[in-house]
């Protein structure tokens, strides 16, 4: 049997990538460009406490939601249509979202750029897919996808921090605007259309059990990060399972599903999904503790820790380049595990952090927890996509992405409410006499609590706070480090089957 070698992508494809990295990066951007701009923006519109934390992850919840269906969408009505038409969705609605006049307004605006981020994410990738059909080539352009999301999330708070130092709130959101007018004037030029041949009729009932199968397990795992195990998370955990059940049962049945779950039957898109998602568990609890840290208790000023957060970019955008190339010479299951083993050093390191001064071993720390991501979100993510059939794409893309989403979600709820209780237990003991109730409450619920009411409690009892919360910070990180190391030894095993980047053994292309 004679097999034809891939085209290989050429100018025109190289240039169309960087003009998908333009939206990939304004969505990570978007969700950590509110983390300096919040105490302007409370001043202005004076949330309550509830509707700050709406007006933070409605953005996510939505994305999360709206995932697999925009993906399946993008496969049947044309992936560059979709792109074009989700971009200038969000141009507008970040419009008004600037000039939001209430709380109310700025929620419901920032769950509308969520849908409008769930129609870009998937199309860019599976678009990526579709331009680049040389596995050796896909893999580095998606690790460069990859790249342009995370250096969109850490210039975020930077990006949000001098626009309100110079602007207002608002110009937060406008950053969009320009972003979205050069796309849609390139990506006609550049970008191909695809879209899946013979496609059946599009499953309304299946788009609204995915949504109230997605949205309860995100909210359940963000409730349990505030708010501890109670009936609340409880109730929108078994209903979020319960809808999973029931969708399952209805993509088996129908000739045209949302999802394809019998993709899920081949080894290399089960195990790399796997991979994405317990690697993002440990990722997602340990960025909250470290960006907790440099704020709160190395007390940096927001744009010099924001700042710091940009050798961690570099780490990540050097793995996800690099990892590629070496996945050529070297299986990518035992590259993947050789550098989760690298990245469980840096969980190390961060347990042995000990000082509220230890900002450069916090970086380095967090600099080789993102090593390790971006590993896995390349190659994991080049494995998905690869696994599936180009009609396929738009649906692997979105499934990557959901399941990354899940892992940040779990991994903030449990590793954040590992270290809130190896918070309240040390503070509790370390509590004086004479406090007020509401005193002893604010320092007893968070490190930031105790900062709130810095001017009437005693600097010792601040310290005692921060070094709390340091405690807090290694225990978490001790158990993500031992769940890395795991997780190396998984990956070498489930994707040993794998061959070379390139080779006839690597499982990825679906393409002759």
């Amino acid at each position: 049997m004679t097999t034809v070698a891939a085209r290989k992508a050429g100018p025109r494809e190289w240039a169309g990538l960087a003009v998908l990295a333009l939206p990939t990066a304004l969505l990570g951007l978007d969700v950590t460009v509110l983390y300096l701009t919040m105490p302007s923006l409370a001043a202005d519109l004076a949330p309550t406490g509830t509707q700050v934390l709406w007006i933070m992850d409605a953005y996510g919840f939505l994305i999360a939601g709206f995932l697999i269906t925009m993906g399946t969408l993008g496969d049947r009505i044309g992936r560059r249509r979709l792109l074009l038409i989700g971009a200038v969705a969000f141009g507008l609605v970040s419009i008004v979202a600037a000039c939001s006049t209430s709380a109310e307004m700025l929620i419901a605006t920032r769950a509308a750029l969520g849908i409008a981020g769930a129609t870009l994410m998937p199309s860019t990738l599976a678009l990526v897919s579709n331009m680049f059909a040389d596995a050796g080539q896909r893999a580095l352009a998606i690790g460069i996808w990859v790249t342009a999301f995370a250096m969109g999330m850490a210039a975020g708070p930077v990006v949000g921090g001098l626009l309100v130092e110079h602007y207002w709130w608002g110009a937060a959101f406008l950053v969009a605007v320009p972003i979205v007018l050069v796309l849609l004037i390139a990506a006609p030029l550049l970008l191909p259309e695809y879209r899946a041949p013979g496609t059946g009729r599009f499953d309304l009932p299946s788009v609204a059990l995915s949504l109230l199968m997605i949205l309860p397990l995100i909210y359940a795992m963000k409730h349990f990060a505030h708010e501890g195990l109670d009936a609340a998370t409880v109730i929108a955990l078994v209903a979020g399972i319960g809808f999973l059940v029931v969708f399952i049962r209805r993509q088996r049945r129908l000739t045209d599903p949302l999802v394809d779950v019998s993709l899920f039957a081949g080894r290399t898109y089960t195990a790399a999904l796997a991979v994405l998602t317990i690697g993002l568990i440990g990722v997602g609890g340990v960025m909250l503790l470290v960006t907790q840290y440099l704020q709160l208790i190395a007390s940096l000023p927001p744009l010099e820790a924001g700042a710091w957060m940009g050798p961690p970019a570099l780490m990540m955008f050097l793995a996800a380049i690099a990892t590629p190339l070496i996945a050529r010479r070297i299986r990518p299951g035992f590259v993947v595990a050789g550098t989760l083993l690298i990245s469980s050093a840096g969980y190390l390191l961060l347990a042995q952090v000990s000082t509220t001064a230890e900002v450069l071993p916090v970086v380095l720390g967090f600099g080789l927890v993102y090593l390790g991501l971006g590993t896995i979100a390349a190659l994991g993510t080049d494995l998905v996509v690869g696994a599936a059939p180009p009609e396929k794409a738009g649906a692997a893309s979105a499934m990557t992405e959901m399941v990354q989403e899940l892992g940040l979600a779990i991994g903030v709820a449990v590793l954040g409410s590992l270290a809130t209780a190896t918070y309240r237990t040390e503070i509790t003991a370390r509590l004086p006499e004479g406090l007020s109730s509401t005193v002893v409450d604010t320092v007893r619920d968070s490190v930031s609590g105790a900062h709130s009411v810095a001017g009437q409690i005693q600097p010792e009892l601040l310290q005692q706070a921060k070094e709390a919360a340091i405690s807090g910070l290694n225990l978490a990180t001790v158990v993500a480090g031992a769940g890395i190391v795991l997780l190396a030894v998984l990956a070498a095993v489930v994707l040993r089957h794998i061959g070379r980047l390139g080779s006839a053994g690597y499982s990825g292309p679906h393409r002759e």
